[in-house]
C-alpha cells in the first residue's frame, strides 16, 4: 500500500508537472505574439514616417527647382539693368 501511495504522488507530480508547463508555454506563446505585434506595430509607424519623409522631400525638391528657376530669371534681370546703368553711366561721361 505504501507503494502505491508513492507511485499515485509521482504520477500526481508528473501531472502538475505537465500542466505547469503547457500553462506556461502557452504564456509564452502569447507574450512572444504581443511582441510580435508590437514590434510590427512600431515597424508600420516607422514605415508611414518614412513615406511622410519622402513626401516631404519631394516638395522640397519641387520648391528648390522654383527657386532656382526664379534666381536664373533675377539675374538674367540683374545683369540687364546693370548693362543699362553701364550704359547711361557711359553716356553721361562723354
Amino acid at each position: 500500500m505504501t507503494v502505491e501511495i508513492g507511485v499515485l504522488i509521482a504520477a500526481g507530480g508528473l501531472l502538475i508537472s505537465f500542466m505547469m508547463y503547457r500553462l506556461n508555454s502557452t504564456k509564452e506563446v502569447k507574450h512572444d505574439g504581443q511582441q510580435n505585434a508590437e514590434m510590427k506595430t512600431k515597424l508600420e509607424y516607422i514605415s508611414k514616417g518614412v513615406d511622410d519623409i519622402r513626401i516631404d522631400i519631394k516638395s522640397n525638391e519641387k520648391q528648390m527647382q522654383l527657386f532656382s528657376e526664379r534666381l536664373t530669371r533675377v539675374e538674367e534681370s540683374a545683369k540687364q539693368a546693370h548693362k543699362r546703368i553701364d550704359s547711361l553711366e557711359g553716356g553721361e561721361h562723354a
